[in-house]
């Protein structure tokens, strides 16, 4: 009896060994993805730091400036001028109303059934 109980207990002690060791290596596993994906971060985010300065650096005009006048007679670019800019007294409140009664026929056509635009390609197919 006793040594049946002693055996028994051996091999429980063996399974929860070999428990605790799993849990111990898997969590040390876990904590190794942790750490790399820690680093992982750190570096992304120094090179977005360094792509963000390149970009403001990029973007001074100190740096345009020379490649717009460089390329300014082939993409046809000219300085802006003061009578290009409009004050907002100038600028109109609403759109004037235009005459939508075309629009308004094609809407009621479609609404019948009736599809004058496909009628129109059909007769430009048949030429």
């Amino acid at each position: 009896m006793i040594r049946g109980l002693n055996v028994i207990l051996l091999i429980t002690s063996i399974f929860a060994l070999v428990g605790v060791y799993a849990i111990k290596y898997g969590s040390e596993d876990i904590a190794r993805q942790k750490n790399e994906l820690t680093r992982t971060i750190g570096a992304q985010q120094a090179q977005l730091s360094l792509l963000r300065a390149e970009w403001s650096y990029f973007n001074q005009p100190s740096y345009i400036a020379p490649i717009v006048a460089r390329h300014a007679e082939a993409l046809g670019l000219q300085t802006v001028s003061a009578k290009q800019f409009a004050l907002i007294k100038d600028l109109p409140f609403r759109p004037e109303r235009k005459n939508d009664a075309a629009l308004n026929a094609l809407f009621a056509a479609l609404d019948a059934g009736i599809d004058p635009i496909g009628d129109k390609l059909a007769e430009l197919l048949e030429q």
